[in-house]
């Protein structure tokens, strides 16, 4: 698809040998706003980090357009609180692929950096320890970093997690805001409600995908079922992937070529 930021070819991601997301075709097209979901351990978080880089795929591949520059949240959960740094320092992080790590920190930085609290609802917050933040806060923090990268494509895990409703109003409307300027923008998101009323299209995962396009479509009942199931039935231990009759790929005008017959054994499962 020549308008895709994002293709995968029958990716497989894991840890250890063992597979945490298979059989993964498609594109995720340039200026699109979807939404990640799917239970604990169905492979979530693992895609966004296949996408970054942060890990090696087992088996296919993840192609980016040429020059897209990617900004990555990770979850807080990932983050150390603990280190002694402050707000001005965790958010000029955003300016690394601009400055390089031993860029000199000029008058223009700071004034970035202080337009993108602003922008978040944190002006004047500078010089505030990170571990004094509440976790609402720290986001909005994290979330300014994101926007100073001025990146093509934006990926963020979880962003919704530990903060207000406030927050989660204010995040929405930034993200909506980069969407309108046709940024490319991946969000794994736990509440369904949110996904429905904010985000157009939808991955459902259970390890492998089960149905990918119109959130509306994706969202069925029938699908929510099949994912559940799939994924109790590998909570389940069994050794094998076995195959799949059903042909649960979602072809739309999206471009999404999703191929997930197993025509292979693919090795032990993990837990």
């Amino acid at each position: 698809m020549t308008n895709a930021s994002l293709t995968f070819r029958d990716l497989t991601l894991g840890y250890n040998s063992h597979p945490a997301i298979h059989h993964l075709n498609g594109a995720i097209r340039k200026g699109s706003l979807t939404a990640v979901v799917g239970a604990n351990g169905s492979g979530k978080s693992t895609l966004m980090k296949g996408i970054v880089g942060v890990l090696k795929p087992m088996a296919g591949e993840v192609v980016r357009a040429p020059g897209v520059r990617t900004a990555y949240l990770p979850q807080q959960s990932e983050l150390d609180r603990s280190f002694p740094a402050r707000v001005v320092d965790l958010v000029s992080l955003g300016l690394w692929p601009k400055r390089g790590m031993l860029g000199r920190y000029t008058a223009e930085d700071r004034a970035a950096v202080s337009k993108a609290l602003m922008a978040v609802g944190l002006g004047g917050f500078e010089k505030r320890p990170i571990d004094t933040l509440s976790g609402g806060q720290l986001q909005r923090t994290l979330f300014a970093r994101v926007l100073l990268q001025d990146a093509d494509l934006i990926l963020l895990d979880e962003p919704f997690n530990a903060v207000d409703a406030k927050t989660v109003g204010d995040l929405i409307a930034l993200i909506k805001r980069w969407h309108g300027e046709e940024r490319t923008i991946m969000v794994v998101v736990h509440d369904l409600d949110l996904v429905r009323q904010n985000f157009p299209e939808t991955l459902l995962l259970a390890r492998q995908p089960i149905a990918w396009g119109e959130t509306r479509e994706t969202l069925k009942p029938e699908n929510l079922l099949r994912a559940r199931r799939f994924h109790e039935a590998w909570e389940e231990n069994a050794p094998w992937c076995e195959p799949d009759s059903h042909d649960h790929g979602h072809d739309d005008s999206h471009g999404h070529a999703h191929g997930h017959h197993h025509d292979h054994d693919h090795g032990p499962r993990a837990a």
